[in-house]
């Protein structure tokens, strides 16, 4: 931890999914936090007030306040207000806790097109409708400007997957051939925030997904942490490319202890070979486990391979076991299967 000045925290998926704590994940951020780590929880699920979203925290056991939390609605109303005009109308279609934000930067926010919004902004709603997308649609079709807080197309829950502010998002995108600014993660302005607040100026980017945490952390020039308790999948960071492939894959928050130990490269005893045609064959060393933390060591080889032969290319790859427990292994990461 000594390289960061800061910790910027994804939360579903690698804090929490759905209302539980992800095991683990409350011990290793209070070490971090009492060790002398600045810890800043970062999110783009845009739904809540920082101050609802601290005091879930809060209740999972952290030691936090509303001025740790960051979320994708502030990100959002902040890019407007450089853009608009003060006291400007925003067509807000998400929740109460984004109209908020929109009201906290001096801008006006609406809920119709009658209302003769300039702007329109999108955070997710588990209320959000067609009559709702229909308002939108009328004002991006009378050149409003358009922001949303974030493109993930799923969320996380405790329940599986679930349709995220991006599935809403590439509706309107459909209906109106628009495209939106984007505030949230993987673009910068979110994450740029969350610097400034904190006043970090080498940041480690912690998260889940690869499409939005990780390439998050490119966009701001930052090293990552993958873990892999949430979206992400062992192919999908194999098959990765360069923009979003993490510094550093682990099983869970853990790794916060010891990050040299989970960098991509480091000698975990795992061997990865890359044969002529492109196949990796991936062997176990003599005291091989199967548990999560196996999992991530023998990812990390196989990633280290596989990334120094195809470069920067985004490139799937046949994985094989050159022993029982190396092929026990790739089952177990679901990479069994030709790829």
């Amino acid at each position: 931890m000594t390289r960061h000045d800061a910790l910027l925290v994804d939360l579903d998926g690698t804090v929490y999914a759905g209302p539980d704590a992800i095991p683990g994940a409350v011990e290793a951020l209070e070490a971090a936090r009492e060790g002398g780590a600045t810890v800043s929880y970062v999110t783009n699920n845009a739904s809540r007030t920082p101050g609802a979203v601290a005091g879930h925290l809060a209740d999972l056991g952290l030691a936090v306040t509303e001025d740790d939390v960051v979320t994708s609605a502030q990100a959002g109303a902040a890019v407007l207000a450089d853009q608009l005009d003060a006291g400007a109308t925003v067509l807000v279609l998400g929740t109460d806790a984004l109209a908020d934000e929109i009201t906290a930067v001096g801008l006006t926010p609406v809920r119709a097109y009658d209302d003769g919004p300039v702007a329109v902004v999108q955070g997710h709603s588990p209320d959000t409708g067609w009559r709702q997308l229909a308002e939108a649609a009328l004002a991006l079709a009378d050149g409003a400007t358009w922001v949303a807080c974030n493109i993930d197309p799923t969320l996380p829950s405790e329940r599986g997957l679930l349709p995220g502010n991006g599935s809403m998002v590439a509706a309107l995108r459909h209906a109106s051939r628009r495209e939106p600014q984007v505030a949230g993660k993987p673009a910068a302005p979110l994450l740029r925030q969350a610097m400034e607040r904190v006043g970090a100026s080498s940041p480690l980017v912690v998260g889940d997904r690869l499409d939005t945490d990780i390439a998050g952390g490119h966009a701001i020039e930052a090293e990552s942490l993958l873990v892999l308790t949430g979206v992400s999948t062992a192919a999908d960071v194999l098959a990765a490319p360069a923009e979003q492939r993490p510094t550093y894959v682990a099983a869970g928050l853990a790794a916060l202890t010891d990050l040299d130990a989970v960098r991509v490269g480091t000698d975990d005893g795992w061997r990865a070979t890359v044969h002529d045609d492109g196949s990796l064959e991936l062997g176990a060393p003599a005291d091989a486990g199967d548990g999560a933390e196996d999992r991530a060591a023998a990812l990390r080889a196989l990633c280290a391979a596989h990334w120094a032969a195809v470069g920067d290319t985004a490139t799937a790859s046949t994985v094989t076991g050159a022993d029982e427990a190396a092929g026990r292994m790739i089952s177990a990461l679901g990479l069994d299967a030709a790829r």
